[in-house]
Parts: C-alpha cells; sequence; structure tokens
C-alpha cells in the first residue's frame, strides 16, 4: 500500500465500531457523532482511508482493515452522513492514540504470508454453500468468481458472527481461510436446516423430538 493512505504525521484514524471489514468489502455507514463527522471530512478532504476495528468490552481488537469512502450517499441537513466504504488494507495496531476528538493508531499493515493454492474442491464446496445460503435468504447478490485472489473473504461477507470474521481476518493463509469458510458456511447451512424443520414439527405438533439425525453434531 503507498504511503499517501496515511495521515501526514503517520498516523491511522480509527473508526471503532461491532464490525468487521474485510477487504475489497462495501460497509455503508451512517455518521452522525460529531468528531467521525470530522474525521470523515477530513479523510474525503485528503483522500486518506481510516481504520475499522472491532469493539471488544472497553477496548478495540488490535487487528482491523482500512476503509476507503468510495461516495457519499446522502447528506443530512443536521450534518450527518450516509456513506459507501469498501475495505482495503489490513493492519495490526502498535500504538493508539488519543489527542484528537477520535483515536488514531500506529499500524502496521500486512498481507498473506503464505501462497499455496487453495484447495479446488473445498473452494467449490464452500461457494456452493455461499450461493444456496443467497438463495435461502432471497438475496440478489451475485456470488463471488471462483478464481477471486481473495476468495474466503469474499465468501464470508454473508457471515455475521464477529469473532469468525475477525479469526479470518487475522489469518494470513487464503488456503487456511477457504478451508475454515468452508466449515462455517457448512455449519450455518445445518442450522438453517435445523431451524426450518423445527418450524414445520412445531407447526404439526409443537415437538422437536422426531429430528435426532438433524442435530447430531460434526
Amino acid at each position: 500500500m503507498s504511503n499517501n493512505t496515511k495521515m501526514p504525521d503517520g498516523l491511522l484514524p480509527l473508526f471503532p465500531l461491532e464490525v468487521v471489514l474485510f477487504p475489497h468489502t462495501p460497509l455503508p455507514l451512517h455518521i452522525f457523532e460529531d468528531r467521525y463527522k470530522e474525521m470523515i471530512d477530513e479523510c474525503m478532504a485528503l483522500q486518506r482511508e481510516f481504520g475499522v476495528v472491532l469493539v471488544r468490552g472497553q477496548g478495540v481488537v488490535r487487528t482491523g482493515c482500512t476503509a476507503e469512502v468510495v461516495e457519499v450517499l446522502r447528506r443530512h441537513e443536521q450534518g450527518e452522513l450516509d456513506i459507501l466504504t469498501v475495505g482495503r488494507q489490513r493492519f495490526q495496531l502498535k500504538e493508539i492514540h488519543s489527542r484528537r476528538t477520535f483515536l488514531e493508531g500506529a499500524v502496521e499493515y500486512f498481507d498473506d504470508i503464505d501462497f499455496r493454492p487453495s484447495p479446488v474442491e473445498t473452494a467449490r464446496t464452500a461457494a456452493t454453500a455461499h450461493a444456496e445460503l443467497l438463495r435461502l435468504s432471497g438475496s440478489s447478490e451475485t456470488p463471488p468468481e471462483l478464481d477471486h485472489p481473495e476468495l474466503s473473504f469474499q465468501l464470508a461477507r454473508i457471515a455475521t458472527d464477529l469473532d469468525f470474521r475477525q479469526v479470518l481476518l487475522e489469518m494470513r493463509s487464503e488456503a487456511d481461510r477457504i478451508t475454515h469458510v468452508a466449515a462455517h458456511l457448512a455449519q450455518l447451512l445445518r442450522q438453517h436446516t435445523v431451524g426450518a424443520a423445527m418450524k414445520n414439527v412445531a407447526r404439526a405438533n409443537g415437538h422437536g423430538k422426531h429430528l435426532p439425525h438433524l442435530t447430531d453434531s460434526e
């Protein structure tokens, strides 16, 4: 990543959220706090990115992803903003500074260090599960191409489990991520199947005791 994605003093503005952002993944945001309106205005004026970090308790997780503002969707009369951002570069926080109204961090950017190709069958299994989950949810989202260089992040967009997403963000091997994603999406499909079956049984007789084969552990 070029140095022009950093603030002039080398610190990255931080936006703590209950979100784990992946590279190349869109993230719409509603900006209403004055400190973050200041931060976003500054980032747009200087064409800089900011860092999205997951909130944990009273602190933040030390691995995050930068976000670039790609479009201002709406400016409200009271100064609030609806923006569309997209994830760019993963980073690790080395230090956090609170000298401004918003947090800033000294960060170290990182990429994968293991470049083994992803297992083809595992990738196809993950993609099939992803497509089925999209169908079941009624989503019109277009599935990613199997040859996407970071297919794991694209497939994992559908997952809402923050712990899973954070672990994935920190992994430095696409092959390992694909394996992790395939297992997680398969679990989501099983959960959906069990939930749907339980609803059908409940409508019939109010009991779920006829479904042991659906609830067996792996």
